[in-house]
């Protein structure tokens, strides 16, 4: 229940006391150039960087907060700025632990089972451990094996020796309870039989730049230990250096590999001594097999020159620069200029009197604006942290709690790629050694947001006095719900109509309350089926999964039961989420099924063609070339023969190379020269196939419209994959104006952010095709132009006048007409509810729903909004001509001395 395992706090027999086992941390920093190699550090150094002052405009409003367990309590806080002039918000989350408290604790999490040079999400190793809240950890090379830059030290036990690097704090606390921020350096020594000795540089380090020493390369002329902790077999890979490795178990030198690393990975309770040029020289000249090699080591602060025994420590995790000392923003201890920016934040402080911990994480997602590091100090000092470190940061920033009664933890916010969790070195998980309690409360547990006709499940946890979940499931509660939107049966409930009840789960003398709110149709921003065009063909079957998306923003799978189908144009029916084309109507060439979920609608367009194959690469006739934004980013851009499962066919292959650049860069591949090619009808999505490079750079696509504007279309925010993989993208609100041309398929490294993706990659795609529906469902609507006057009961269509029954009018400014003579004209139809007074307007691939006196409007299921509204004059229902002609793709010309309208198709 919430118990660390004991993994973590391996123990390592070879060593003695003031010995340190192996790392692991989490984050981001520099790639290890080879011999001959100068390339830049990902993190620059900067002896003089300096935190500006802390923003007066910033305030933080407690939004929420709740027990986690016993000595741990879960804060939610709202943060205000003024950023270039204007106000924006975030969200921050932070677990307040309590040191005083003797059942709970903070301690380092490692990659997989506890081993460096694995990698884990946050979850993934508070799953692993027990933790009951845990965050991302220490920066990482992502290009490494998987080992911290910090130092890391978890019971006592050092896993991971601070890197020579000026300005890197780090965050501890004693086996005494007391929290100590501070910089350290290593010290360590080796001493054989013979009584030699040789400095011990570090122990389970990647390779990296040193920083105020002698050498470029840090294992040049150095000694260093790897433990069972270290797993990789390269110890470390690109060292820049050829090694002499000794096998050490139980003090006693078993074997010596000269100028060559032991083909092994580390055996239990071993280690290997890796040395190099000097460190070579002595293994070679003292050491013997079968001779005992001692090792001593300490951490030395750098501030106070103080040695520090690392068994005193409960634990140690490295971070980056301190960002508040003395409850003040503190100067940064060194440069962020590759961190910088408004992003998601991980930060670790404690409180002036050393009780509390601050385990902090400020979001960068849909709902927050993320901090930069000068904002995360002036939230820091806001909520009382009186010294405080930054944490690797960006796209790892990842927090996990266990709520109340829960057993596990979940994602406390969105990352910054969604639920995406990334997959990192180490993290600092939140741990409880309470015994169990007496039931102290119950809760019910299931979904507070419900959609009408929809089921869910709900039960009854509980918690004990120290706030850890306890099993109350064999009380067989009785459930009830106040109002009528919701039913209660048993703990399943089933949504009946819109509204919002208290459901409620007694059992005994104890009672739980939860809020469920039923959405209705008016609490939604849009209804999108996944599928939004069809083929119209007798048999064809498609998959039509149906999303909500909120107000609030949630996004809602909607159930089969929610949603009432209509089919116009054909014969249908929907089944296991599927329809399924029955017979088409005669001499239709466009259909509709339109999903309805009270009074909202989205239309699926059925027409005699789908997806448009649009470029293969097999048989290209035009060029392709390399282009970017920045003379030092190279590259190429060519149509090459596939490999793995495109063997046999040709794909577009992108290769590009930014190391040579810093700020924001691009790499392009160009088609047709600046023509681009033509994409000749309006295309309501877009699908590619994608072999990504788990670059996390950004991949997309620039199309010049028919009004001569640039379009930009996301194919991918985050290359997060390695291989093939098909993408869709929906371009029917993109604004793109028809016939348009794909200038050029880019990939994206913006400055933000920078230190986390790579500068190098390859990316190709494929069987880029089109859904085009004006090929075929607007095909046959008809063209030409139609004219009405103000006032005159008739309109000349081609030239030919005819009479209508409803005049034109004005009103405040706007022209409104009666849609049905419009539609005649240029094609399309109406649907009039009398109950509702909404009216449905399908034409081509546009459905357009429109509400009596209402300004909102629905455009294929996404709300909008209107200056105008529909009105009822005489008993006929007039619209608002220019919302309803542009939405349907028409153009309106107004001529103000003769009061004519003219419409054009």
């Amino acid at each position: 229940m919430g118990k660390k395992n004991s993994k973590l706090v391996r123990e390592n027999k070879s060593l003695t006391s003031k010995k340190w086992v192996a790392a692991s941390l989490a984050g981001v920093l520099w790639i290890m150039p080879v011999i001959g190699n100068t390339g830049p550090s990902l993190f620059s150094v900067s002896s003089a960087s300096v935190a500006q002052a802390a923003t007066a405009s910033f305030s933080v409003t407690k939004l929420s907060e709740e027990v986690i367990t016993s000595g741990a309590m879960m804060m939610k806080y709202k943060f205000t700025t003024v950023r270039s002039g204007k106000s924006v918000t975030g969200l921050a989350d932070v677990v307040r632990v309590d040191l005083n408290n003797p059942y709970v604790s903070v301690d380092v999490m490692t990659g997989k089972g506890g081993n460096l040079t694995t990698r884990q999400s946050t979850g993934g190793m508070a799953a692993e451990t027990g933790a009951v809240a845990a965050v991302n950890g220490d920066y990482f090379n992502t290009g490494g094996e998987g080992a911290p830059i910090g130092g890391q030290v978890s019971g006592g036990v050092v896993v991971s020796t601070p890197s020579q690097l000026d300005g890197m704090y780090a965050f501890a606390v004693t086996k005494d309870r007391k929290p100590v921020i501070d910089e350290y350096t290593f010290e360590g020594m080796l001493t054989a039989e013979d009584g030699s000795q040789f400095p011990l540089s570090g122990i389970n380090k990647g390779a990296y730049n040193p920083e105020g020493g002698s050498s470029t390369y840090s294992h040049a002329n150095a000694a260093y230990i790897y433990t069972d902790a270290w797993t990789a077999l390269e110890r470390p890979k690109n060292s820049s250096t050829t090694p002499t490795e000794v096998l050490v178990e139980n003090d006693v030198i078993t074997q010596i590999s000269p100028d060559a690393a032991l083909p092994i990975t580390v055996p239990d309770g071993a280690y290997i001594l890796r040395t190099h040029g000097l460190a070579a020289q002595f293994v070679k000249a003292h050491l013997v097999v079968g001779q005992k090699l001692s090792s001593v080591y300490t951490l030395r602060s750098k501030t106070t020159q103080q040695e520090l025994d690392p068994s005193t420590l409960q634990m140690m995790i490295g971070g980056h620069t301190i960002l508040v000392n003395n409850g003040k923003a503190a100067t940064f201890s060194r440069s962020t200029t590759s961190i910088g920016g408004y992003r998601a934040r991980t930060a670790l402080g404690y409180s002036e009197d050393g009780r509390y911990v601050y385990v902090i994480a400020a979001e960068k997602n849909s709902n927050s604006a993320g901090l930069s590091l000068t904002e995360l100090q002036s939230f820091m000092t806001n909520i009382g942290v009186w010294k405080g470190i930054n944490l690797d940061g960006g796209g790892s920033t990842t927090m996990v709690d266990r709520p109340l009664a829960e057993t596990s933890t979940t994602l406390t916010f969105n990352t910054e790629y969604g639920t995406e969790q990334r997959s990192i070195v180490n993290g600092l998980g939140v741990y409880t050694s309470a015994p169990q309690g007496e039931v102290k409360g119950i809760k019910i547990s299931g979904s507070s947001v419900l959609l009408i006709g929809q089921k869910a499940t709900y039960s009854l946890k509980g918690y004990d006095t120290y706030y850890n979940p306890i099993d109350v499931a064999a009380a067989n509660p009785a459930w009830s719900s106040s109002g009528g939107s919701v039913t209660v049966n048993a703990g399943e409930a089933t949504a009946v109509k819109a509204g919002t009840v208290n459901l409620k789960a007694t059992s005994g003398s104890a009672s739980a309350e939860t809020k469920v709110t039923v959405l209705g149709g008016d609490d939604l921003t849009s209804l999108t089926s996944s599928t939004t065009t069809a083929p119209l063909i007798a048999g064809a079957s498609v998959s039509v999964p149906v999303n909500a998306v909120s107000k609030s923003g949630a996004t809602i799978a909607v159930p089969a039961a929610s949603l009432k189908w209509e089919f116009i144009g054909f014969k249908g029916n929907v089944g296991d989420g599927k329809i399924t084309v029955q017979s088409v109507d005669p001499g239709v060439t466009t259909g509709y099924a339109i999903a309805r979920y009270d009074g909202f609608s989205t239309a699926v367009v059925f027409s005699a063609a789908a997806s448009t194959a649009w470029e293969d690469f097999e048989n290209v006739t035009y060029p392709f070339a390399f282009t970017t934004n920045a003379a030092g980013v190279t590259g190429t851009a060519a149509v090459v023969p596939g490999s793995a499962e495109r063997a046999g066919s040709k794909v577009l292959s992108l290769s590009y190379d930014m190391t040579a650049c810093t700020g924001k860069m691009y790499a392009y591949a160009q088609f047709n020269g600046t023509t681009g090619k033509s994409i000749p009808a309006t295309a309501t999505s877009m699908s590619v196939d994608v072999m990504g490079d788990m670059s996390l750079n950004w991949l997309r696509a620039e199309v010049t419209d028919a009004s001569g504007a640039t379009a930009y279309i996301d194919l991918a925010k985050v290359i997060d994959w390695n291989g093939w993989k098909n993408l869709n993208i929906d371009l029917s609100g993109s604004g793109i104006k028809f016939p348009a041309s794909l200038k050029r398929i880019y990939v994206v490294n913006v400055e933000e952010g920078q230190d986390e993706r790579a500068k190098t990659g390859t990316v190709a795609v494929d069987n880029i095709s089109f859904v085009m529906p004006s090929l075929s469902s607007e095909a046959g609507l008809p063209k030409g132009t139609a004219s009405m006057s103000i006032g005159a009961k008739s309109m000349v269509v081609n030239g030919t006048k005819q009479a209508i029954d409803v005049a034109p009018i004005v009103k405040d400014g706007s022209t409104y007409v009666p849609i049905k003579y419009v539609l005649d004209a240029f094609g399309g139809n109406a649907i009039w509810d009398q109950n509702t007074k909404k009216i449905m307007v399908l034409r081509g691939s546009k459905a357009l729903d429109l509400t009596v006196n209402k300004k909102e409007f629905l455009l294929n299921g996404k709300r909008q909004s209107a200056d105008v509204a529909p009105l009822i004059l005489n008993g006929r229902t007039l619209v608002p001509l220019r919302l309803v002609t542009e939405q349907l793709g028409l153009t309106v010309k107004w001529e103000q001395k003769t009061k004519t309208v003219t419409i054009e198709s």
